[in-house]
């Protein structure tokens, strides 16, 4: 499959290099790919420069948002939320007509430090204005609700005895995501609807957050039994 992920931080560049390694033929977007070759410093997450992971993932190609989508078959929104609707509207309605989108962003707001709170929940959800946004897209929340080194190696805790969420107004949409899940590890995956569950899926991220801190890991999920 061919694959396009928006966004270059430490969630993008986990994303990109496990479905290159699967074999997906996969590209990876940025506002400013020049700007971006030329960083030294680690970005605001504590990441080296995006030249020293490119380095050792030299098969991915780099372009801007608006040169991505050619031939793309599904896009992976890895961006920030608050910069997510505009990095889907460079990319082009054109491009992503017809094309599933799995959204993984979430709407976090940091202006008041940390924790941070949500910009958008309760009666709406970023994953909504997006689809919004890109009508002619089929939008797929999932992965929102782990940290990077788990979505792409859910085996890394628990044994993989844990569950992963997807929504999404599209069923086809939701059996494509599915399909790619399955093929990153997870064994444990409820759908939970139409796209409208992805404001629950959004709202949990302040629980994960609280969770991070008690256990002082990242590596922690939910496993849903009944």
């Amino acid at each position: 499959m061919r694959i396009a992920v928006l966004g270059t931080g430490g969630v993008g560049r986990t994303i990109a290099g496990a479905l290159a390694t699967l074999g997906h033929d996969v590209e990876i977007g940025t506002r400013d790919p020049e700007v971006l070759a030329a960083r030294t410093e680690p970005d605001g997450m504590g990441n080296p420069p995006f030249s020293v992971w490119h380095a050792d993932h030299a098969g991915i190609v780099v372009r801007a948002f608006g040169g991505l989508g050619e031939g793309v078959d599904l896009f992976v929104n890895a961006t920030m939320g608050t910069g997510s609707i505009a990095a889907l509207e460079a990319v082009g309605a054109e491009r992503l007509a017809g094309r599933t989108i799995l959204d993984i962003s979430n709407p976090l707001d940091f202006s008041k430090g940390f924790p941070p709170s949500l910009f958008v929940s309760n009666t709406d959800s970023l994953a909504e204005q997006i689809q919004a946004a890109v009508p002619g897209a089929r939008v797929v929340k999932s992965l929102n609700t782990v940290t990077a080194a788990l979505m792409v190696d859910p085996l890394a805790l628990a044994d993989g005895e844990h569950t992963m969420f997807v929504c999404g107004n599209d069923d086809g949409a939701k059996e494509e995501v599915t399909g790619l899940l399955r093929e990153l590890g997870w064994r444990h995956i409820v759908d939970l609807g139409d796209l409208s569950a992805a404001r629950a899926l959004e709202m949990y991220v302040p629980l994960w957050l609280r969770l991070f801190q008690a256990t002082g890991t990242p590596m922690v999920n939910v496993s849903v039994v009944s």
